[in-house]
């Protein structure tokens, strides 16, 4: 980013905190609009200019980054979709601003999937002269990096698990339903949609009594590095292993991996082997098994 001034779209999570912190460093003022009930209250300690806009107030948003000269604004953190996208009397409960209004009971989306809404929402910001950038184009050190990143491996039953997961969870990202797919025995435990990757663990965990199950979780296969990067961190490993989970598998280059050290500490002490793979389809090298 060549711009003294970027604007940050902050939802839930660690990532935009990472962010922060790095576009600080490297000299550039960070204004940031976090979303309520999602985004971090420390946020506006590693901001310029700090806002809180609620999720469907996009003449809010828009016109806090214009206010201080952003041309460049990034996404980074989740947003809890099932906590907004039925609820009851949604219209008066978030309140919404005339340019969401204007923009949801548009006819310009098909339906209402992730990347549909966000790719929507960035040409929103677009006709105001805000391109949308990716964070990860600041803090790439966040990508997981290929290999096996703890010391328990996969043996070769969680091979095959992998391997099996990957193709289902890759296809389930084709259709943009989510990105994570619990397997054991080369059987679908739960499939990630609108509750997010938490709830999907959990559900496998309550469907698999027997736990050692593996979760897979990947990328698109045309994955816009804008947004809805898949992401995991503390959490994710902790769930897992409330669960009876043991395995993680994961995209290398493509996946976040929040506070790596300490999120492969936990994976380590709790005994979840956790893996990173560029393209498993095409065999696994053979120091990444267990023996």
């Amino acid at each position: 980013m060549t711009q003294q001034t970027v604007g940050l779209l902050a939802g839930a999570g660690d990532f935009p905190i990472s962010f922060a912190r790095k576009a600080r460093e490297m000299g550039l003022s960070v204004v940031t609009v976090a979303l309520s009930g999602e985004a971090c209250r420390e946020l506006r300690d590693h901001s310029a200019h700090f806002y809180w806009s609620g999720l469907a107030r996009l003449g809010r948003m828009i016109k806090c980054f214009r206010r201080h000269g952003c041309h460049e604004v990034v996404m980074a953190g989740k947003v809890r979709k099932h906590n907004y996208m039925h609820r009851p009397w949604k219209l008066f409960t978030l309140w919404p601003d005339m340019r969401t209004i204007r923009w949801w009971y548009s006819r310009s989306r098909s339906d209402n999937k992730d990347d549909t809404l966000l790719l929507s929402v960035i040409r929103e910001f677009e006709k105001e002269g805000l391109r949308v950038g990716s964070a990860l184009e600041t803090c790439p050190e966040l990508l997981a990096r290929e290999g096996c990143l703890t010391r328990l491996a996969p043996d070769a039953a969680a091979m095959r698990d992998i391997l099996f997961g990957w193709g289902l969870a890759r296809e389930m990202g084709r259709l943009d339903v989510g990105q994570s797919v619990a397997v054991k025995d080369m059987a679908v435990l739960a499939v990630e949609a609108i509750e997010g990757t938490d709830a999907a663990i959990l559900r496998a965990g309550s469907l698999c009594k027997s736990g050692k199950f593996t979760l897979v979780k990947v990328a698109k296969p045309n994955q816009d590095m804008r947004f809805d990067v898949p992401t995991v961190g503390v959490t994710t490993i902790r769930n897992l292993h409330q669960a009876g989970g043991r395995y993680l598998a994961i995209e290398a280059g493509k996946t976040i991996l929040l506070n790596e050290a300490e999120t492969l500490a936990t994976a380590e002490k709790l005994g979840i082997c956790v893996v990173a793979l560029k393209d498993p389809g095409t065999g696994m090298q053979p120091v990444l098994l267990a023996s």
